[in-house]
């Protein structure tokens, strides 16, 4: 059991998949620090400024619409950084040099060359 635990770590899909989720997460500790930097003070700034800001208040409730439009943004600059940097230079990688698999025979195919090959064999 042990063997083919170890076989499956050491797989590289298992350890790029591995590398890739620490990567993301380091990343997205990095956007989020930049929106909540940079972003969120400008979202206060334009909405009224002050702690209020990016907040309406209905009833006593606070709806922080401000701290939404942070983590959207957070999202779109994480999810275009990683399809820029990681999907589309592997998708061409791909198409460069993985050649793709034969198509499959179908069900016709395979009896085709049955029947052929005991034609042959008569």
């Amino acid at each position: 059991m042990l063997k083919g635990f170890r076989e499956f770590i050491m797989r590289g899909n298992v350890v790029d998949l591995a590398v890739g989720f620490v990567m993301g997460v380091a990343f997205t500790g990095l956007v989020t620090a930049f929106t909540n930097s940079f972003i969120k003070p400008l979202i206060r700034v334009f909405a009224g400024g002050g702690v209020k800001g990016g907040t309406f208040e209905i009833s006593g409730v606070v709806f922080d619409w401000g701290a939404f439009v942070n983590a959207l943004i957070t999202f779109l600059i994480t999810a275009t950084v990683l399809y820029s940097l990681m999907v589309m230079p592997m998708n061409q990688f791909r198409k460069r040099f993985v050649k793709p698999a034969p198509p499959a025979a179908t069900e016709t195919d395979l009896l085709t060359e049955i029947r052929d090959e005991l034609r042959e064999r008569r």
